[in-house]
């Protein structure tokens, strides 16, 4: 009974904050609310048994992100209004039709899946491993090595994005 109490006020938290994340003016004090925010993850990570994945949640999110979020925060000017400036090299028309294309996939995906139903999973053997860090890398690099790998890929993605955008023109 104390544990799904736990439970319930965790979560509840975790929902009032993500709100305040979306809906305060001041940036920092949206930054702030989603510290908590990843906090309040981090102990529901604890309250499910999974403590290692509260300690990455910690050092990880609330730690280097939220970090991350402040310096860029407090770098960017925003007293400017939105689009205070129009890009010539902007490409709304392709930016649009690559968005269409993805919302076509998704829906063709979710309609293939809805006419083929996936064939049963068969048994998945006993983890060899014990300890939840163990158990944790023994399924991220044999059940979802596919995911995994395209995570990183998208991230490094991102990475080389951040790097162009950021190149200045000389």
């Amino acid at each position: 009974m104390a544990q799904a109490i736990a439970f319930y006020f965790i979560a509840a938290c975790i929902l009032g904050f993500a709100v305040l994340v979306v809906t305060t003016r001041d940036t920092v004090h949206s930054v702030l609310f989603l510290v908590l925010d990843f906090l309040f993850v981090a102990a529901l990570y604890v309250l499910l048994g999974a403590q290692f994945l509260a300690a990455i949640q910690v050092l990880v999110y609330a730690g280097g992100i939220v970090v991350l979020y402040l310096f860029v925060v407090m770098l960017v000017n925003l007293k400017r209004p939105p689009e205070a400036h129009e890009d010539p090299h902007r490409r709304t028309k392709l930016g649009f039709g690559l968005a269409a294309a993805v919302l076509l996939e998704l829906g063709a995906i979710a309609v293939y899946g809805s006419v083929n139903p996936a064939a049963p999973m068969p048994a998945t053997p006993a983890i060899p491993v014990s300890g939840n860090t163990e158990q944790v890398g023994w399924l991220l690099y044999t059940s979802y090595l596919i995911p995994f790998e395209i995570a990183s890929m998208l991230l490094l993605v991102a990475m080389i994005g951040a790097i162009v955008l950021a190149k200045r023109e000389l």
